[in-house]
This record gives C-alpha cells, structure tokens and sequence, in this order.
C-alpha cells in the first residue's frame, strides 16, 4: 500500500513557474514507478509525465515536453513536477500516482495508486 500526497498548487500567471510535489509513505517506493496525470474541468483525466524506478527514465506528454520536469528523491519519498512556462490550458487538476511496474506508462488504468490531488490554475 502506498499512500500519496500533493502539494504546491495555486494560481499563477501565464509564464510563471510552480513546483508540485507529491509526498509518498508506505513501503518500498523505490519500486515503484511515479507519475503525475492532471483533469481539467469538463475533460478526461490525460497524463503528463512519469519517471521510473530509481529515475532511469522519463517520458512527457507532448503538450508539457520542454516545459515541466519530473523528477524523485528515493531518499525523501518524494516525487516533482517542475512547471515551467504556464499556459492557461495548463489549468487542471494536477494528480500523483504510482504504477507497481520498473516500467513507465502513460495510461492511468496502469497506475496503482493516487493521490487526492492540487489544483494549478493559470490565469491570462
């Protein structure tokens, strides 16, 4: 069992910068791929980046690629999403989740386990 949460959600401007983390307890995290997804109203939850086991690889959605970066602290518990370069259609829900597996996945049935979620909201 995993236990996740987030945190560092808020409301910014177009352009500016956040950094979401997700706090992890239960055991044996570094088994456990990490990735973030995000919801925004009226739309189906869409992934956004994952990191595997131990940070060996990454993957992006092709909206945030140059623009946000996942990372993990093993030693923490912890998971990041940089955000850089904010767009309005960033505006969503952000989640963490965890995916069982040394392999990555862009599909969130994959995932195992979720946190409650931060809201990022990006104004104009």
């Amino acid at each position: 069992q995993v236990q996740l949460v987030e945190s560092g959600g808020g409301l910014v401007q177009v352009g500016d910068s956040l950094r979401l983390s997700c706090a992890a307890s239960g055991r044996a995290f570094t088994g456990y791929t990490m990735g973030w997804f995000r919801q925004a109203p009226g739309k189906e939850r869409e992934f956004v980046a994952a990191v595997s086991r131990l940070g060996y690889s990454t993957i992006y959605a092709d909206s945030v690629k140059g623009r946000f970066t996942i990372s993990r602290d093993d030693a923490k518990n912890m998971v990041y999403l940089q955000l850089n370069t904010l767009k309005p259609d960033d505006t969503a829900v952000y989640y963490c989740a965890a995916r069982g597996s040394v392999t990555t996945s862009t599909e969130d049935w994959e995932y195992d386990y979720w946190g409650q979620g931060t809201q990022v909201t990006v104004s104009s």
